[in-house]
Order: structure tokens, then sequence, then C-alpha cells
């Protein structure tokens, strides 16, 4: 027997004074959400700060816990928190081409991957926390 391979990532939907959302171009699956695999060790919301911050030069404060998507194909949960911007800037990284806020209607028509634009959507339906997902 396979022992099973599972990958727990953490992202967050970032939401500055404006209410604009940060998001990345990453070299694959164009404009998403910050996020990524949490590390051996790590907490799931050091995981989403650790991510955020690499991937867009924004330092956070981790505000709330949405829920998990999980993808049972490809074996991966993704859990989803909110967060807000409390320091840096703007900067783009190896994982991503642009980084920026947008009103969230811009967004929602960036972002290509419909799972991605119902995890956004989810996260900012506060009555719907905690939610569990599965596809």
């Amino acid at each position: 027997m396979t022992a099973p391979r599972h990958i727990i990532s953490a992202a967050a939907i970032v939401l500055n004074e404006d209410n604009k959302i940060l998001l990345i171009k990453g070299p694959r699956r164009g404009w998403e959400m910050p996020g990524g695999q949490v590390e051996e060790g790590e907490s799931l919301k050091d995981a989403a700060r650790r991510e955020v911050k690499e991937e867009t030069g924004i330092d956070i404060e981790v505000l709330q816990f949405c829920g998990i998507y999980q993808n049972l194909a490809s074996g991966i949960c993704n859990t989803l928190w909110l967060a807000r911007p409390i320091g840096g800037v703007c900067t783009t990284s190896s994982e991503s081409l642009e980084v920026g806020y947008f009103p969230l209607e811009q967004a929602l028509n960036m972002v290509t991957w419909h799972t991605f634009k119902a995890r956004i959507l989810h996260c900012l339906d506060k009555s719907s926390h905690p939610f569990f997902v599965t596809f």
C-alpha cells in the first residue's frame, strides 16, 4: 500500500482600507490570491503570512479563518484566510509577475480560474464561514 501524499496550502484574501483586494499574476495560472504550500513545522496562519510576504512584499494581519477547499484528485487542501495589510510595498517575485490591489469587480474579471473566483467570493461571504468544499 502506498502512503497517501497530501499538500496543505494557505491563501489569503487581503483587503486594504479602500476595500480593494490584493492579487498576484502568477506565471502559470494568471491572476489569483497569494498563497502556497505550508512548510513542515509551520502553522497555517504563519504560512499565509509568509506566502503573502514572499509573493507580494506585503505584511499582513490574519483576521479570520474562512474555510477549506479540498481537491480530491490532486490531494490538495487549501486553507483560506481573510487578512488586512499592515506594512510593506507591492513587489514582484519569482512567483508573481505582477502584484496590485484591485476593486472586487475588476479583480473577479481578472481571475480566470473559476475555482479561484469561487474561493474569493466564499471568503467574502462571512455568513458561510467556516466552509468545507470538496471537488
